[in-house]
């Protein structure tokens, strides 16, 4: 019986044995059966094949998960309007506020608003004072249908004639193109005879204008002061004091950058009809700029010789010119610095006359920034594919860049725009893009990368940079059905087909040595059986 039982324990062992590999076996054959069998294939428009899983019951049920919408530009407008929608009036040599507001009307909230003035290119259009290089208005940013005031202070010139003006204002917002909205002005010319209270007119004499204009300085702006006298000498004769002006200024070259020099040329007129003056010396000087101590200086100094420029004289109703070598501080911000003239001359009877002027000049800051090396994923890309590229656009200027904008374009790929935004001085923004090859190269192309950038008056400047992608042919349908195994080609699913007849010959197998066993073990039993019978018969008999 022992032996029996010990048998039976060998042949459940053997069973379980069998059992387990059975189960490998069939684990296996579905691992392999399922990337054949339980996905679809599944096609974008032009891009390469990858295979979707089979939602289960389970995930059927799920609501669908759409991805979140693309940022887009927004829509509509940004409106600026004349507060009451009034018309101003304004009067020669009058400073005047002109209110405003702006209603954000895109239907959606909008980044770093500014509305500025358009100057124009001549006086012609623009009836005011320049006091400023650029009238530029810093809004912020705006909710949706928010309503925001800004208001402009102008001076009316002397010289401007009663006349209606359309005044033109342009208005920017981060991934907006420029707005332009055009509003009008009145202007009234100067009385006759309007001079001021104890004040001269233009020929020396009192309530007779000069008859003869003034012309205003070309860029940045100029204010007169009161001449007065130090005593010494008769005099004129009749009681009048002759006065000398600044009427304008020239510089050479007409923008002024930081760090370089320029010619500075001043034009004078004496504006007495009857009184010259003579033994002219003036002084010019700057406002000291900086913040440190040991960089502290000011703003413009003469690049050789002294500040002071001697005139022999200037005849009554005459003009001249003076000229004088600067050098502007290179750490200057882009912003108008002051030049303060101060005059002292003689008139026909020695009396000493002491005058001052200031001059507003615009000084600009070069942009200057650098591109970090572009990094490019995958270095070659087919036809209808896609590579990454990225870089850093460190401004390492004093100015900041507005509006920044990197455009690809190749004959090999698909034009590809991409919009950075505005970049603070010393700051730093990140470029990337996806390039679509478009034509097959021999090798490596070239990409050009144009980078292009608004500075504070709205002017567009460029810089361009090269790339290298290689675009290699698309490779066809045909050409990758004929590189499959013969199972894709759309046969016979071969390897499936051997899988399961080994497991079916397995299963058989197994079977039949179970059966073999079992009437292998039955007859081992029924030998023990009759062994114990006929052996305890036998044991009886002796």
């Amino acid at each position: 019986m022992n032996k029996g039982k010990a048998s039976e324990g060998k042949m459940r062992k053997r069973k379980r044995w069998m059992k387990g590999c059975m189960c490998v076996l069939l684990a296996a054959a579905m691992v392999i059966m399922t990337p054949l069998h339980g996905g679809v294939r599944a096609e974008s428009a032009d891009k390469e094949e990858t295979l979707v899983d089979e939602p289960t019951a389970a995930e059927e049920t799920k609501p669908e998960i759409k991805p979140a919408e693309p940022e887009n530009k927004p829509a509509g407008a940004l409106k600026i309007e004349s507060k009451n929608n009034a018309v101003p009036t304004y009067t020669a040599g009058e400073e005047k506020e002109w209110k405003f507001q702006v209603t954000n009307l895109t239907g959606s909230p909008v980044k770093n608003v500014v509305v500025q003035a358009e100057l124009g290119d001549t006086a012609d259009v623009w009836p005011f004072k320049t006091e400023f290089q650029a009238y530029r208005y810093e809004i912020g940013d705006m909710d949706k249908n928010q309503v925001k005031d800004f208001s402009c202070n102008f001076v009316q010139r002397e010289d401007v004639q009663t006349s209606r003006w359309t005044i033109q204002f342009a208005v920017y917002a981060e991934g907006m193109d420029k707005q332009t909205q055009k509003f009008y002005v009145n202007t009234t010319a100067k009385a006759e005879g309007a001079a001021g209270e104890g004040e001269p007119s233009g020929d020396g004499q009192t309530g007779e204008p000069s008859g003869e204009e003034i012309p205003s300085a070309p860029a940045g702006g100029v204010s007169n002061g009161e001449p007065s006298y130090s005593g010494g000498g008769s005099g004129s004769g009749d009681g009048s004091v002759p006065r000398v002006i600044v009427t304008g200024f020239t510089t050479n070259p007409a923008e002024v950058r930081a760090g370089s020099n320029f010619t500075l040329t001043i034009h004078l007129k004496n504006t007495s009809k009857a009184v010259g003056v003579k033994n002219m010396l003036f002084d010019l000087s700057a406002p000291t700029e900086g913040t440190d101590e040991q960089t502290m200086a000011p703003a413009f100094l003469p690049s050789s010789g002294s500040s002071a420029i001697w005139l022999e004289k200037i005849g009554a109703g005459k003009t001249a010119d003076i000229s004088i070598d600067l050098n502007a501080k290179a750490d200057l911000l882009q912003k108008p610095y002051s030049i303060d003239v101060s005059m002292k001359y003689e008139d026909d009877g020695s009396a000493q006359i002491d005058s001052s002027s200031s001059l507003s000049i615009p000084v600009k800051q070069d942009a200057r920034f650098e591109l970090s090396d572009f990094e490019i994923s995958p270095q070659s890309i087919q036809v209808g594919e896609e590579a990454n590229v990225m870089c850093s656009l460190y401004n390492l200027g004093r100015v900041k860049l507005y509006n920044v904008k990197a455009t690809f374009t190749g004959d090999s790929i698909e034009k590809e725009e991409v919009f950075v935004g505005n970049v603070d001085s010393g700051a730093q923004a990140s470029i990337d893009a996806m390039l679509e090859g478009k034509k097959e190269t021999q090798g490596s192309a070239s990409v050009a990368v144009t980078l292009s950038y608004e500075d504070e008056a709205g002017n567009v400047s460029e810089e361009k940079k090269e790339l290298q992608l290689e675009v290699m042919p698309e490779v066809q349908e045909e050409a990758m059905m004929d590189s499959m195994p013969e199972e894709e080609k759309g046969g016979l699913p071969v390897v499936p087909i051997l899988i399961v007849a080994a497991v079916i010959i397995l299963i058989v197998a197994v079977r039949i040595i179970s059966g073999k066993r079992k009437k292998a073990k039955m007859k081992n039993e029924e030998e023990a059986l009759l062994d114990e019978l006929y052996g305890s018969s036998e044991d009886e008999r002796k």
